[in-house]
């Protein structure tokens, strides 16, 4: 999830000033978490605790009102309902990583994928762009391939994972649905050299870039096992108390503590 994170707060500024360069700044003054940090760390949250995701990711959406959420969800965070609202944008992708690392099998991940997901992105494709994320992430952190990985996700989901980020690049546009933005996040990570090369590759396609970055830092975090110690404590500085004790608690529930324990987390 430190993964996911990280991209969203490098991705954060490039949102609405996209480019197609990678030589950006990582970190800059306006730099900020947006909803892609706020419903990630609330899924771990429920993971935690053993709260079901849909009250867990409303309660946190209400204390953090102001964060880039879309129209259909703040809709739905503002509802007195708990009702999904038949959605594929790629919401349902930014915020699973907790789940790929919270659980021991596949069946297991691709389950709890599907109900991270369904309590507001219960169109088959949000549910389809969660899943595939998430088992990009177990699959990577239990040691496959890149060359797997690509194999599984487009044989099991359907995506095309055979163009490279470089043929993407030029024509891309910016999608908020999950066939149209997962893919391609996906394929950052795949032709990617390292962690910091993965957000870069997923920002520099000028589309969704935190919520892409999200995806793509998330995977490559599980495949690499390492976060550069300056990404960490750019995020660290940018975040809440609240937050940060629900991700330091989880990444020391299930396995990626050391990171935290070499970062500004714990300053």
């Amino acid at each position: 999830m430190l993964g996911a994170i990280a991209g969203d707060i490098i991705g954060s500024l490039y949102e609405n000033l996209r480019t197609k360069r990678k030589d950006f700044r990582l970190f800059t003054p306006l730099s900020i978490y947006t909803d892609d940090t706020v419903l990630t760390v609330a899924v771990a949250d429920a993971l935690l605790t053993g709260k079901d995701y849909g009250s867990t990711i409303k309660a946190y959406a209400r204390r953090h009102p102001l964060r880039g959420y879309g129209p259909k969800f703040l809709l739905w965070m503002l509802s007195p309902s708990s009702r999904p609202y038949n959605s594929l944008g790629n919401g349902s992708a930014m915020r699973v990583s907790p789940v790929a690392h919270a659980f021991k099998t596949e069946g297991d991940v691709l389950e709890q994928a599907k109900r991270s997901a369904e309590c507001t992105h219960n169109h088959p494709e949000g549910i389809k762009g969660a899943r595939a994320t998430a088992l990009a992430i177990f699959m990577a952190r239990n040691g496959a391939s890149k060359a797997d990985i690509r194999t599984a996700i487009s044989s099991r989901f359907g995506y095309d994972l055979s163009r490279s980020i470089n043929d993407i690049r030029p024509a891309y546009r910016i999608s908020l649905t999950c066939p149209g933005s997962v893919p391609e996040a996906i394929i950052a990570f795949l032709d990617s050299e390292n962690f910091e090369d993965a957000i870069r590759n997923a920002v520099s396609l000028g589309g969704d870039a935190d919520t892409q970055a999200s995806i793509a830092g998330a995977i490559a975090e599980a495949f690499y096992g390492e976060i550069p110690a300056e990404i960490l404590n750019g995020i660290a500085k940018r975040l809440n108390r609240g937050f940060k004790q629900t991700i330091i608690e989880f990444c020391r529930r299930f396995g990626t503590q050391p990171m935290i324990e070499q970062s500004a987390f714990l300053v």
